[in-house]
């Protein structure tokens, strides 16, 4: 009887210990839809890390996994942070009135029209303070900031830094 009730404790201990990395550690995801080509695919498999953005704050081109809706959470990536002025002209991103390299976009010239966080959120020049303006790197087929507005780090679940499967494209996300 003893001995049952070891192998319980064991398979016990396991199952909790399952539960609590899959709930505040590391959990899959998947991806549906082509918003992220040509970083990622559609039903590529990726881990998720939740406990970076517990002690930090989120980066510029992390990519981000958030609740979107009730019903749906995406995975996008971050292009602007809290306090910064974002304006895309001619398919360049300037990040306080200075030029950034997107280094993951392919073709520049098919990505982004052009817009300022006024014509996300109008009245404002700059991204308030909680708040990330996140986009797809398929700027062009992508439901993200210019659609959704933009995303308060409290909806902000994880970020994307391993694909899995295919095995193939096994690497690290960035």
């Amino acid at each position: 009887m003893r001995k049952i009730m070891n192998h319980l404790m064991t398979v016990l201990v396991i199952v909790l210990a399952v539960y609590l990395i899959r709930t505040f550690v590391l959990m899959p995801i998947s991806i549906d839809g082509d918003s992220m080509e040509p970083t990622l695919h559609n039903q590529d498999f990726l881990m998720m890390e939740r406990l970076s953005y517990y002690f930090d704050e989120p980066e510029r081109f992390d990519i981000v996994v958030f609740h979107a809706t009730k019903q749906k959470d995406y995975i996008k990536r971050i292009i602007g942070l809290p306090g910064e002025t974002i304006e895309y002209k001619g398919n360049q991103l300037y990040i306080n009135g200075s030029e950034k390299k997107e280094y993951f976009l392919t073709d520049l010239n098919e990505y982004t029209n052009d817009f300022t966080i006024n014509d996300i959120e109008p009245g404002r020049d700059q991204i308030p303070e909680g708040y990330y303006l996140v986009l797809g790197d398929n700027r062009n087929n992508s439901t993200d900031s210019r659609t959704i507005g933009l995303v308060p780090k409290d909806k902000i679940i994880g970020r994307a830094f391993l694909r899995y499967w295919p095995l193939d494209d096994f690497n690290l996300v960035r």
